[in-house]
């Protein structure tokens, strides 16, 4: 019998391209410094693991539509990003910085499955069991039929499965695990992609819901080959620091949901919470009468949200004065300010501008163009924006206001806490009425309409030339 010959290729841990030997970029995804050693046997195939006996086709009008029952959690947050719950047999990759919360959430989901009576199996390839018993007694987690398992060895974690059958599983994390069938080590491109396309297939088979819990890389990527994100039916991403207890879940795929829903929670000692309202939460801060601040009401998903965009402005004697957006887009924040020099006159040159987003949100839309540059004059005048007052819209680079989508749930989450007036494009008065649940809507064309309407000083008066003096 002859010898498997063993050579070395290098493989993109991007993409999964091999190579012969070493480049600085791979050529496939053009990825620089991907490139990994690994030893592979030329004669060796991933062996076959069968756990559903013959399989056979079946012709699509027999096909039954009634899919089984969704495992509802008690986070509604959750549930509205899963798309109304876990659905049996599906897959679900979590992603996220070190330390942002994913073993804390991950422990809280089984822990709530296994509550409601179905026994869940969270396998630990990174913590002991005493660890996550000191995790689940300071989240106040019951235990009772939470079956925990600290291995890295794949044959073990299907034994488990295979055992015991839970109701739901949880790996953390699919970079701990590791094949024997394998020969490179774990974390490699290989083992992530052997144990992923294993687990997958005992999931389907055994119609065993599966969540997997992954690293990220520093360019913040989801550690492994890129492949991961297409096997799996549920790519989910935490969002936050370890600063603010702030924390977003975003689905970035999701095959039995949309994946435009958002869900907020919060990191308190006994884990991460639903915020139920985070309109609310965000603007609870907020100081009257505040200068340079603006509410603005965005949109996370399909949720309108109101945040606090607070702006400083403050003379610079650098040459080139520094432009500084925590939250928000800095080549937007360059734009908003180059319009606001350019066409209205608003002296800018000799000014630091930093512009923050209050409660450590990152927004990307550009309808937040409008709040950016109302904020920024109020600071430079020292006058406050008009209490009660939210705006809403995108500017152009000839000073216009431009349409924004979903106006009406922006407005209605205004009103709804108690705003009095919403300035917004006037492209979009049509959609929304003059008076809507009590608030007043004032559309505007120009950003000098819009500053002339806000600031306390000036509010009620037009506007009598496009150019505002900063004086």
């Amino acid at each position: 019998m002859t010898q498997s010959k063993i050579k070395t290729v290098f493989v993109c841990e991007n993409c999964g391209n091999k190579r012969p030997k070493w480049e600085g970029q791979c050529p496939a995804c053009e990825t620089w410094n991907s490139l990994v050693e690994m030893r592979v046997e030329q004669n060796s195939f991933s062996p076959r693991v069968d756990f559903g006996g013959q399989v056979s086709s079946v012709e699509l009008s027999s096909v039954s539509t009634d899919s089984e029952p969704r495992i509802e959690l008690s986070s509604p947050e959750l549930n509205r990003v899963l798309g109304g719950g876990i659905v049996p047999g599906s897959v679900a990759l979590l992603a996220g910085d070190p330390g942002i919360g994913k073993s804390t959430m991950l422990l809280r989901v089984a822990a709530d499955v296994a509550t409601s009576g179905g026994r869940t199996l969270y396998v630990s390839g990174e913590e002991s069991a005493a660890q996550i018993k000191m995790r689940a007694d300071r989240m106040e987690l019951p235990g009772e039929g939470l079956h925990l398992l600290q291995t890295n060895d794949l044959n073990d974690i299907i034994s488990s499965i295979e055992k015991d059958r839970p109701v739901l599983v949880v790996v953390d994390s699919i970079q701990t695990v590791n094949s024997t069938s394998i020969s490179a080590g774990p974390g490699s491109v290989a083992q992530i992609r052997e144990c992923t396309r294993v687990l997958i297939q005992l999931a389907k088979t055994r119609s065993i819901p599966t969540i997997l819990a992954g690293h990220m890389t520093k360019s913040g990527d989801i550690a492994g080959p890129k492949v991961l994100e297409h096997l799996v039916d549920v790519v989910l991403y935490l969002e936050g620091d370890q600063i603010n207890a702030w924390r977003l879940l975003r689905a970035v795929k999701n095959r039995f949901g949309s994946t435009n829903e958002v869900g907020v929670f919060e990191m308190i000692e006994q884990g991460l919470v639903d915020v139920r309202d985070p309109s609310s939460a965000l603007l609870s801060e907020r100081v009257h009468g505040a200068i340079g601040s603006t509410i603005v009401p965005v949109i996370e998903g399909t949720r309108p949200l109101l945040i606090e965009v607070q702006a400083l402005t403050s003379p610079t004697t650098l040459p080139v004065p520094r432009r500084v957006g925590t939250g928000i887009d800095t080549n937007r924040l360059l734009l908003v300010c180059a319009v606001l020099s350019r066409r209205l006159g608003v002296k800018l040159a000799d000014q630091d501008v930093l512009v923050n987003v209050a409660g450590g949100l990152r927004i990307s839309e550009p309808a937040v163009d409008l709040g950016v540059a109302l904020a920024i004059v109020s600071s430079l005048r020292d006058m406050a924006v008009a209490g009660g007052l939210a705006a809403v819209g995108e500017i152009g680079l000839s000073g216009e206001v431009r349409r924004v989508s979903q106006i009406q749930n922006r407005v209605t989450e205004a009103a709804r806490l108690g705003l009095t007036d919403c300035i917004v494009p006037a492209k979009s008065s049509s959609t929304a009425p003059v008076s809507y649940e009590g608030i007043a809507i004032r559309p505007v064309t120009t950003l000098a309409e819009a500053i002339a309407l806000s600031l306390a000083k000036d509010r009620g008066r037009p506007p009598i030339d496009a150019r505002v003096s900063t004086t």
